[in-house]
């Protein structure tokens, strides 16, 4: 079962969750259920977790959360997209559906949100999954990469299949076809009147993102003081040194890698992921 939950987040903006299932099984209405709240990175949504969700929901608390300017949330014309407003968002959800001590899963983008909240707030946090998320700055030329791609795209597209085929196979950006990023990006399209665009605005993407990548973000992982677990994709964008040099700076950091995934590691390989993080979970969360 899944059920979408309205929570107001900084500023008064209307944020869509959703819980992925009852109680657990087996669990008194009194008992309290370990919360887990998970973030999707720049252009995602909540249903992107959906599978990680589901196996969660077996003996946790699963919600995600759809972030400002993404799936069903708000987009504030003007935003605010900064970090104190994505950081702010998210311990706002965690308050309002009382999920703390909460342990934060999130990728890209929201991974940079959960070690930012859990650095200010290590008391609603108990642990914390970092997905394929560099603590180092990407600087000016990566934005403008960003603002150079996303004119490729040739928005609108006629059909879903147009959506998956290019994202999954015609992109400039890939080396080789991946079907799964085809698929990605096919959750985060609407019809519209000429065709298919999608459910942000990319504008507001690039405002978002141009809060983050000049800067690195190194002093606030090292004030994290839960368990901490660091995954990245054999192919992703975090390499392998940084990683081990993100788990040596977290004062309890932990690694695991996927392989034959890419930046998008639990949607490529689902399976793969849940054998990475679950023996991490089973160690934070055991009730």
């Amino acid at each position: 079962m899944v059920r979408r939950i309205d929570v107001t987040g900084a500023d008064g903006v209307r944020l869509a969750a959703w819980e992925f299932a009852d109680s657990p099984k087996g669990r008194g209405e009194a008992e309290h259920v370990p919360g887990v709240l998970l973030l999707h990175g720049l252009m995602g949504r909540a249903s992107h977790w959906a599978s990680t969700a589901r196996w969660l929901a077996d003996r946790h608390r699963a919600v995600a959360l759809d972030q400002r300017g993404h799936g069903r949330s708000d987009k504030p014309p003007e935003g605010p997209f900064t970090r104190e407003a994505y950081v702010s968002d998210a311990e706002s959800v965690i308050e309002q559906l009382d999920l703390g001590p909460v342990t934060l899963i999130g990728h890209s983008m929201g991974a940079l949100t959960a070690w930012q909240l859990a650095a200010r707030r290590p008391d609603l946090v108990q642990a914390l999954i970092i997905c394929d998320m560099r603590a180092s700055a990407l600087g000016a030329a990566s934005q403008r990469e960003w603002e150079d791609w996303f004119r490729t795209w040739p928005v609108p597209f006629a059909t879903l299949a147009d959506v998956r085929k290019w994202f999954g196979e015609d992109d400039p950006w890939l080396e080789r076809p991946v079907p799964s990023r085809g698929e990605f990006f096919a959750e985060v399209m609407a019809e519209r009147a000429d065709g298919w665009r999608p459910v942000f605005s990319r504008r507001q993407m690039l405002v978002s993102r141009e809060t983050w990548v000049h800067d690195a973000h190194w002093e606030e992982l090292a004030q994290v003081q839960c368990p901490a677990l660091v995954v990245r994709g054999l192919d992703g964008e975090l390499g392998r040194a940084e990683s081990q040099e993100m788990v040596r700076v977290l004062p309890r950091g932990e690694y695991a890698e996927v392989a034959d995934a890419g930046h998008l590691v639990h949607y490529d390989q689902p399976e793969g992921w849940r054998t990475a993080v679950e023996p991490f979970l089973d160690g934070v969360l055991t009730p």
